[in-house]
């Protein structure tokens, strides 16, 4: 596999953004959990000119939410066969497919990982996700494996030091 620059990652959510635990209360209402360290880690990804997209098989107010906290513009939701919107986000990104990421977790993601130039499993996705990946993280989705996915992609890149500069973090 080529060391192409990555300028584009393409994250999953549950499982990967969040630990895959979905709250239902008792008038149906779902609520997710977000990890804050994969909040700063968009943040540095950002700071250096990178972009950031999300791509989800499912349908939520709080993916939305989120994606707005962290600046993420780029959202496609609700498709079980992934790869039309993954052919959506490339093409309203700019960038092709040798330069994107895509971080996921479980078997709806394999068809995405086989396309995408870098392909990347959390440490908790199954088996069939982590033989294809490229990187698999130490830490399990939503507890810090996305902003362990951007430490390890910017300084594969030699793009770290200024990520951190960028946010004023290299003091």
């Amino acid at each position: 596999m080529a060391n192409n620059e990555i300028r584009l990652l393409v994250l999953d959510v549950d499982g990967v953004l969040t630990n895959g635990t979905i709250l239902i209360d008792d008038d149906g209402r779902q609520s997710r959990c977000f990890h804050i360290q994969d909040g700063l880690g968009v943040t540095l990804w950002r700071s250096v000119g990178r972009q950031v997209a999300i791509l989800t098989s499912k349908r939520s107010g709080a993916v939305e939410a989120r994606a707005r906290m962290l600046g993420i513009d780029f959202i496609e939701q609700g498709a079980e066969d992934k790869l039309p919107g993954l052919d959506r986000l490339v093409s309203r990104a700019g960038v092709s497919l040798d330069e994107t990421a895509y971080t996921g977790d479980d078997l709806l993601d394999v068809a995405v990982m086989r396309r995408v130039g870098y392909p990347i499993a959390v440490a908790n996705a199954v088996e069939e996700v982590k033989e294809i990946a490229a990187y698999v993280t130490s830490r399990n989705g939503g507890e810090g494996a996305v902003r362990e996915v951007i430490e390890h992609l910017l300084k594969r890149d030699g793009q770290w030091w200024a990520a951190l500069k960028a946010i004023g973090a290299d003091r």
